[in-house]
Protein backbone atom coordinates (compact mmCIF):
# COMPACT_ATOMS: atom_id res chain seq x y z
CA UNK A 1 0.00 0.00 0.00
CA UNK A 2 2.47 2.40 0.99
CA UNK A 3 4.40 1.94 -2.83
CA UNK A 4 0.97 2.27 -4.48
CA UNK A 5 0.92 5.56 -2.48
CA UNK A 6 3.82 6.89 -3.51
CA UNK A 7 3.52 6.20 -6.79
CA UNK A 8 0.16 8.18 -6.75
CA UNK A 9 1.95 11.28 -4.75
CA UNK A 10 4.72 11.14 -7.46
CA UNK A 11 2.24 11.70 -10.71
CA UNK A 12 0.35 14.42 -8.22
CA UNK A 13 3.58 16.32 -7.70
CA UNK A 14 4.35 16.23 -11.47
CA UNK A 15 0.79 17.69 -12.08
CA UNK A 16 1.14 20.24 -9.60
CA UNK A 17 3.29 22.34 -11.36
CA UNK A 18 1.98 22.06 -14.64
CA UNK A 19 -1.14 23.18 -13.23
CA UNK A 20 0.24 26.17 -11.28
CA UNK A 21 2.41 27.91 -15.17
CA UNK A 22 -0.08 30.07 -15.86
CA UNK A 23 -3.03 28.12 -16.31
CA UNK A 24 -6.13 27.94 -14.86
CA UNK A 25 -9.20 24.82 -14.03
CA UNK A 26 -10.60 24.19 -17.45
CA UNK A 27 -13.15 21.57 -16.19
CA UNK A 28 -13.93 18.12 -15.16
CA UNK A 29 -15.75 15.07 -15.75
CA UNK A 30 -16.09 11.68 -14.98
CA UNK A 31 -17.78 8.37 -16.12
CA UNK A 32 -19.37 5.77 -13.64
CA UNK A 33 -19.89 2.29 -15.47
CA UNK A 34 -21.44 -1.09 -14.08
CA UNK A 35 -22.30 -4.40 -15.39
CA UNK A 36 -25.70 -4.35 -13.33
CA UNK A 37 -26.81 -0.69 -15.01
CA UNK A 38 -26.85 -3.06 -18.08
CA UNK A 39 -28.07 -6.52 -18.50
CA UNK A 40 -27.91 -6.49 -14.62
CA UNK A 41 -24.94 -9.34 -14.34
CA UNK A 42 -21.83 -9.16 -12.26
CA UNK A 43 -19.60 -10.28 -14.27
CA UNK A 44 -16.25 -9.73 -16.49
CA UNK A 45 -16.04 -6.31 -17.31
CA UNK A 46 -17.88 -5.89 -13.79
CA UNK A 47 -17.80 -1.62 -13.13
CA UNK A 48 -15.06 1.28 -13.56
CA UNK A 49 -14.79 4.54 -12.85
CA UNK A 50 -13.37 7.34 -15.17
CA UNK A 51 -12.31 10.77 -14.20
CA UNK A 52 -10.49 13.56 -15.36
CA UNK A 53 -9.63 17.11 -14.38
CA UNK A 54 -8.18 19.13 -17.04
CA UNK A 55 -6.00 22.33 -16.81
CA UNK A 56 -4.47 25.13 -19.48
CA UNK A 57 -4.09 28.97 -19.96
CA UNK A 58 -8.01 29.31 -20.99
CA UNK A 59 -10.21 27.94 -23.43
CA UNK A 60 -11.87 29.20 -27.02
CA UNK A 61 -13.92 26.38 -27.86
CA UNK A 62 -10.86 24.66 -29.98
CA UNK A 63 -7.82 22.86 -28.84
CA UNK A 64 -4.46 24.78 -29.03
CA UNK A 65 -2.29 23.48 -31.47
CA UNK A 66 1.10 23.12 -28.63
CA UNK A 67 1.63 19.98 -27.39
CA UNK A 68 1.99 20.21 -23.44
CA UNK A 69 -0.57 23.38 -23.50
CA UNK A 70 -3.78 21.59 -22.25
CA UNK A 71 -3.07 19.18 -19.66
CA UNK A 72 -5.20 16.37 -17.97
CA UNK A 73 -4.88 14.33 -14.67
CA UNK A 74 -7.23 10.93 -15.51
CA UNK A 75 -7.99 8.28 -12.98
CA UNK A 76 -9.84 4.91 -13.85
CA UNK A 77 -10.39 2.31 -11.25
CA UNK A 78 -11.63 -0.58 -12.99
CA UNK A 79 -12.71 -4.21 -11.63
CA UNK A 80 -12.73 -7.56 -13.81
CA UNK A 81 -14.15 -11.02 -12.55
CA UNK A 82 -15.09 -13.58 -13.36
CA UNK A 83 -19.05 -14.82 -14.34
CA UNK A 84 -19.26 -16.40 -10.50
CA UNK A 85 -16.96 -15.36 -7.75
CA UNK A 86 -17.77 -17.96 -5.81
CA UNK A 87 -17.30 -20.97 -7.67
CA UNK A 88 -16.23 -19.90 -11.06
CA UNK A 89 -15.90 -22.20 -13.75
CA UNK A 90 -12.78 -23.36 -15.26
CA UNK A 91 -10.89 -21.17 -17.60
CA UNK A 92 -13.31 -17.97 -16.56
CA UNK A 93 -11.06 -15.03 -16.01
CA UNK A 94 -9.52 -13.97 -12.87
CA UNK A 95 -10.30 -11.50 -10.71
CA UNK A 96 -8.71 -8.50 -10.85
CA UNK A 97 -8.57 -4.99 -9.71
CA UNK A 98 -6.85 -1.85 -11.90
CA UNK A 99 -5.93 1.68 -10.62
CA UNK A 100 -4.27 4.10 -12.93
CA UNK A 101 -3.01 7.64 -12.83
CA UNK A 102 -1.71 9.48 -15.54
CA UNK A 103 -0.81 13.12 -16.99
CA UNK A 104 -2.07 13.11 -21.09
CA UNK A 105 -2.21 16.26 -22.80
CA UNK A 106 -4.84 17.38 -25.82
CA UNK A 107 -3.78 19.42 -28.84
CA UNK A 108 -4.17 19.32 -32.99
CA UNK A 109 -2.89 19.82 -35.68
CA UNK A 110 -3.49 19.89 -39.57
CA UNK A 111 -7.22 19.04 -38.81
CA UNK A 112 -6.51 16.36 -36.55
CA UNK A 113 -7.07 16.03 -32.46
CA UNK A 114 -4.38 14.59 -31.10
CA UNK A 115 -4.47 13.33 -26.91
CA UNK A 116 -1.21 11.81 -25.76
CA UNK A 117 -0.09 10.70 -22.42
CA UNK A 118 0.97 8.00 -20.49
CA UNK A 119 -0.55 6.18 -16.80
CA UNK A 120 0.94 4.14 -14.19
CA UNK A 121 -1.70 1.23 -13.83
CA UNK A 122 -1.68 -0.98 -10.60
CA UNK A 123 -2.81 -4.55 -10.37
CA UNK A 124 -3.43 -6.87 -7.39
CA UNK A 125 -4.73 -7.06 -3.66
CA UNK A 126 -2.66 -3.76 -2.66
CA UNK A 127 -5.32 -1.62 -5.16
CA UNK A 128 -8.16 -3.06 -2.56
CA UNK A 129 -10.91 -3.25 -5.07
CA UNK A 130 -11.31 -7.16 -3.51
CA UNK A 131 -12.09 -5.42 -0.48
CA UNK A 132 -14.40 -2.87 -1.95
CA UNK A 133 -16.19 -5.04 -4.42
CA UNK A 134 -16.58 -7.23 -1.05
CA UNK A 135 -18.33 -4.28 0.87
CA UNK A 136 -20.64 -3.34 -2.25
CA UNK A 137 -22.03 -6.79 -2.54
CA UNK A 138 -22.25 -6.72 1.62
CA UNK A 139 -24.79 -3.41 1.29
CA UNK A 140 -26.12 -3.89 -1.78
CA UNK A 141 -26.49 -8.03 -2.26
CA UNK A 142 -24.76 -10.31 -4.44
CA UNK A 143 -22.20 -12.97 -4.21
CA UNK A 144 -19.52 -12.70 -1.59
CA UNK A 145 -15.90 -13.31 -3.07
CA UNK A 146 -14.66 -16.55 -2.16
CA UNK A 147 -11.40 -17.03 -0.72
CA UNK A 148 -9.89 -19.20 -4.01
CA UNK A 149 -11.09 -16.39 -6.26
CA UNK A 150 -9.48 -13.86 -3.90
CA UNK A 151 -6.24 -15.78 -3.56
CA UNK A 152 -5.97 -16.81 -7.52
CA UNK A 153 -6.15 -12.85 -8.43
CA UNK A 154 -3.87 -11.42 -10.66
CA UNK A 155 -0.94 -10.31 -8.31
CA UNK A 156 0.57 -6.97 -7.08
CA UNK A 157 2.40 -5.25 -10.26
CA UNK A 158 2.79 -2.14 -11.80
CA UNK A 159 2.12 -1.18 -15.21
CA UNK A 160 3.30 1.87 -17.14
CA UNK A 161 1.02 2.46 -19.85
CA UNK A 162 1.32 4.89 -23.13
CA UNK A 163 -1.53 6.26 -25.08
CA UNK A 164 -2.07 7.72 -28.06
CA UNK A 165 -5.43 8.84 -29.71
CA UNK A 166 -6.29 10.65 -32.79
CA UNK A 167 -9.30 11.49 -34.35
CA UNK A 168 -11.61 14.41 -36.03
CA UNK A 169 -14.58 15.67 -36.40
CA UNK A 170 -16.53 15.83 -39.64
CA UNK A 171 -19.55 17.89 -39.68
CA UNK A 172 -23.17 16.98 -41.61
CA UNK A 173 -25.34 20.21 -41.32
CA UNK A 174 -26.02 21.72 -37.96
CA UNK A 175 -26.43 18.70 -35.71
CA UNK A 176 -24.82 15.75 -36.64
CA UNK A 177 -21.12 15.15 -36.60
CA UNK A 178 -19.26 11.96 -37.41
CA UNK A 179 -16.17 11.54 -35.73
CA UNK A 180 -13.71 8.40 -36.88
CA UNK A 181 -10.35 7.71 -34.67
CA UNK A 182 -7.67 5.32 -34.47
CA UNK A 183 -6.35 4.72 -30.36
CA UNK A 184 -2.83 2.54 -29.41
CA UNK A 185 -1.95 1.61 -26.39
CA UNK A 186 1.12 -0.22 -24.93
CA UNK A 187 1.93 -1.64 -20.98
CA UNK A 188 -1.64 -2.67 -19.05
CA UNK A 189 -3.10 -4.08 -22.33
CA UNK A 190 -1.13 -3.26 -25.69
CA UNK A 191 -3.59 -2.65 -28.63
CA UNK A 192 -4.29 -0.80 -31.87
CA UNK A 193 -8.14 0.45 -31.55
CA UNK A 194 -9.92 2.09 -34.67
CA UNK A 195 -13.53 3.29 -34.58
CA UNK A 196 -16.09 5.92 -34.92
CA UNK A 197 -18.56 8.06 -32.76
CA UNK A 198 -21.62 9.42 -34.13
CA UNK A 199 -23.52 12.80 -32.44
CA UNK A 200 -26.56 13.62 -33.51
CA UNK A 201 -27.43 17.22 -31.76
CA UNK A 202 -25.44 19.60 -30.45
CA UNK A 203 -24.48 18.81 -27.22
CA UNK A 204 -20.71 16.91 -27.40
CA UNK A 205 -19.71 19.51 -29.93
CA UNK A 206 -17.81 22.14 -28.58
CA UNK A 207 -15.55 21.04 -25.54
CA UNK A 208 -13.03 18.41 -24.59
CA UNK A 209 -14.39 15.56 -24.76
CA UNK A 210 -12.40 12.12 -23.04
CA UNK A 211 -12.34 8.96 -24.24
CA UNK A 212 -13.81 5.91 -21.60
CA UNK A 213 -11.11 2.97 -22.04
CA UNK A 214 -13.66 0.40 -20.81
CA UNK A 215 -16.28 1.53 -22.98
CA UNK A 216 -15.30 4.06 -25.49
CA UNK A 217 -18.15 6.21 -24.51
CA UNK A 218 -16.76 10.37 -24.01
CA UNK A 219 -17.21 11.94 -21.38
CA UNK A 220 -17.20 15.84 -21.26
CA UNK A 221 -14.67 17.78 -19.09
CA UNK A 222 -15.23 21.24 -20.20
CA UNK A 223 -18.94 22.46 -20.05
CA UNK A 224 -20.75 23.43 -23.31
CA UNK A 225 -23.40 26.86 -23.87
CA UNK A 226 -25.75 23.96 -25.55
CA UNK A 227 -29.03 23.68 -23.66
CA UNK A 228 -31.24 20.19 -24.96
CA UNK A 229 -30.32 16.62 -25.54
CA UNK A 230 -28.31 15.24 -27.86
CA UNK A 231 -27.92 11.24 -29.08
CA UNK A 232 -24.09 9.03 -29.49
CA UNK A 233 -23.74 6.31 -31.69
CA UNK A 234 -20.15 4.61 -31.70
CA UNK A 235 -18.60 1.33 -33.22
CA UNK A 236 -14.69 0.48 -33.15
CA UNK A 237 -12.81 -2.46 -33.27
CA UNK A 238 -9.61 -3.58 -31.66
CA UNK A 239 -6.85 -6.01 -32.23
CA UNK A 240 -5.33 -7.02 -28.54
CA UNK A 241 -1.37 -8.44 -28.45
CA UNK A 242 -0.91 -8.41 -24.77
CA UNK A 243 -2.77 -8.01 -21.59
CA UNK A 244 -1.92 -8.05 -18.00
CA UNK A 245 -5.31 -9.28 -16.74
CA UNK A 246 -5.95 -11.98 -19.35
CA UNK A 247 -2.24 -13.42 -19.35
CA UNK A 248 -1.00 -16.00 -21.67
CA UNK A 249 0.76 -17.31 -18.49
CA UNK A 250 -1.87 -18.46 -17.18
CA UNK A 251 -3.57 -19.89 -20.69
CA UNK A 252 -5.50 -17.27 -22.00
CA UNK A 253 -6.17 -17.45 -25.47
CA UNK A 254 -7.17 -13.78 -26.35
CA UNK A 255 -9.73 -13.15 -29.20
CA UNK A 256 -9.01 -11.97 -33.08
CA UNK A 257 -10.85 -8.96 -32.24
CA UNK A 258 -12.60 -6.82 -29.43
CA UNK A 259 -15.47 -5.64 -30.45
CA UNK A 260 -17.50 -2.78 -29.02
CA UNK A 261 -21.26 -1.16 -29.80
CA UNK A 262 -22.61 1.61 -28.10
CA UNK A 263 -25.14 4.19 -27.67
CA UNK A 264 -26.07 7.38 -25.44
CA UNK A 265 -28.44 10.12 -24.43
CA UNK A 266 -27.10 13.25 -23.11
CA UNK A 267 -29.27 16.01 -21.75
CA UNK A 268 -28.21 19.25 -20.52
CA UNK A 269 -30.22 21.81 -18.58
CA UNK A 270 -30.05 26.22 -18.80
CA UNK A 271 -28.53 26.41 -15.75
CA UNK A 272 -25.90 23.61 -16.51
CA UNK A 273 -26.88 20.66 -14.90
CA UNK A 274 -26.27 16.91 -17.10
CA UNK A 275 -27.45 13.71 -17.11
CA UNK A 276 -25.73 10.86 -19.34
CA UNK A 277 -26.50 7.46 -19.86
CA UNK A 278 -25.22 5.24 -22.27
CA UNK A 279 -25.33 1.49 -23.05
CA UNK A 280 -22.38 -0.91 -24.41
CA UNK A 281 -22.32 -3.97 -25.92
CA UNK A 282 -19.18 -5.85 -24.93
CA UNK A 283 -17.75 -8.55 -27.52
CA UNK A 284 -16.16 -11.60 -25.93
CA UNK A 285 -12.57 -10.40 -25.14
CA UNK A 286 -10.96 -14.72 -24.48
CA UNK A 287 -11.83 -17.23 -26.40
CA UNK A 288 -13.04 -19.14 -23.02
CA UNK A 289 -15.57 -16.64 -22.09
CA UNK A 290 -19.00 -18.05 -22.51
CA UNK A 291 -20.80 -14.84 -23.93
CA UNK A 292 -20.72 -11.28 -24.70
CA UNK A 293 -21.94 -8.80 -22.24
CA UNK A 294 -23.90 -4.81 -21.63
CA UNK A 295 -22.71 -2.60 -19.85
CA UNK A 296 -23.77 0.89 -18.64
CA UNK A 297 -23.05 4.06 -17.97
CA UNK A 298 -23.87 7.05 -16.03
CA UNK A 299 -23.01 10.74 -15.12
CA UNK A 300 -24.50 13.49 -13.54
CA UNK A 301 -24.37 16.70 -12.91
CA UNK A 302 -26.13 19.01 -10.54
CA UNK A 303 -26.13 23.14 -10.88
CA UNK A 304 -28.83 24.71 -8.20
Amino acid sequence: MMRLLAIFCILISLAAPAAAQGRETLGRGWLLTNDLLGDTHDRWRSGSLASSRVWGPGWNGALPGRFGEVIELRFNGEIFSPENLARPAAGDRPFAGALSLGLHTHFARGGIDYAVGADIVLTGPMTGLDDFQGLVHDVLGGRDISRPVRNAQVANDVNPTLVIEAGRDLGFGANARLRPFVEARWGFETMIRAGADLTIGQLGQGGLMIRDPATGHRYATIAEPHVGTSFVLGVDTAYVDRSEVLSSARGFRLTDARNRVRAGVNWQGAKGGSLFYGLTWLDKEFKAQRESQIVGSVRLKLKF
